[in-house]
């Protein structure tokens, strides 16, 4: 029989990491977006002299390894006044609906608009849009029609991203951020999403995307040519810009130059006079 006194028997290890914890738990709350190797860095950085193991031990006792996601910062935005525009393509706007189809998939509607004479220039209906496409569309459009010189946006993930920005930046357009929260601040294209949203989404029960796109496409253009608007006198977009062939399109310096806007046939004339 081994004679061993019960301090060595029930040894207890002694290790006191409350200076660690506390160090660990300082560079964490600091710089919630770093993890366990960049605050390690950090506290050999700064002449401490515990090793690796112990900092993990105490990274994850500290349970920090299980991260929450933060949500994205948005910068202050400045409220500006919602004003109809004097000239066309001085300012669109855009936004996002959703809904689903018939089998529960959900599906993105992108809206945009002229805020000039409140018409249509596009709708488009995919699964999911990101920001990539949302400049491809952008860059049809003003392909056919000319660049805008600013476009009114709400603060969502595809209109602050770096590919936006860079595209408008590359043709000096404006990103006009309305205030988070505030859908009023951009009054035009959520009062035509109602529209939208009574005319179509709320009307029909879609079975395919390709449903919805014939649809839209009807839609846009009874909206655009035969639809009164009380904003327009009682005209359509289409027949408030024809009323109107003096005025050009807004250019980046102010200045009034020929707007390449859509060419329309003969017969999409008439109907919009009738």
């Amino acid at each position: 029989m081994l004679k061993l006194s019960k301090s060595v028997y029930h040894y207890r290890a002694r290790k006191d990491d409350r200076a660690t914890e506390d160090k660990v738990l300082e560079l964490a709350l600091e710089r919630p977006q770093e993890g366990q190797d960049k605050i390690y860095a950090r506290i050999r950085g700064e002449g401490l002299k515990w090793n690796y193991k112990r900092v993990r031990r105490v990274y994850l006792k500290l349970r920090l390894n299980k991260r929450i996601k933060l949500r994205k910062r948005v910068p202050a935005r400045v409220q500006e006044a919602l004003v109809r525009p004097e000239l066309p393509n001085e300012t669109w706007s855009m936004d996002f609906m959703h809904d689903s189809l018939h089998n529960g998939r959900k599906f993105r509607v992108l809206n945009i608009l002229d805020d000039y004479n409140r018409e249509a220039l596009a709708i488009e209906a995919h699964l999911s849009i990101g920001s990539r496409l949302v400049t491809d569309i952008l860059s049809e459009i003003c392909r056919h029609r000319g660049t805008p010189a600013s476009i009114r946006v709400d603060n969502g993930p595809e209109f602050i991203a770096t590919a936006l920005r860079d595209w408008a930046e590359q043709r000096q357009i404006r990103l006009q951020f309305i205030q988070p929260g505030k859908p009023c601040q951009n009054g035009f294209i959520e009062r035509f999403n109602r529209s939208y949203r009574q005319g179509v989404l709320d009307a029909y029960v879609f079975e395919n995307l390709h449903q919805v796109r014939v649809l839209s496409e009807e839609w846009m253009h009874d909206y655009n040519h035969r639809r009164p608007h009380e904003a327009l006198d009682g005209k359509s977009p289409i027949q408030h810009r024809l009323a109107h062939p003096a005025v050009g399109a807004c250019s980046h310096s102010g200045v009034q130059t020929p707007s390449p806007l859509p060419i329309f046939t003969e017969q999409e004339l008439t109907l919009s006079q009738s």
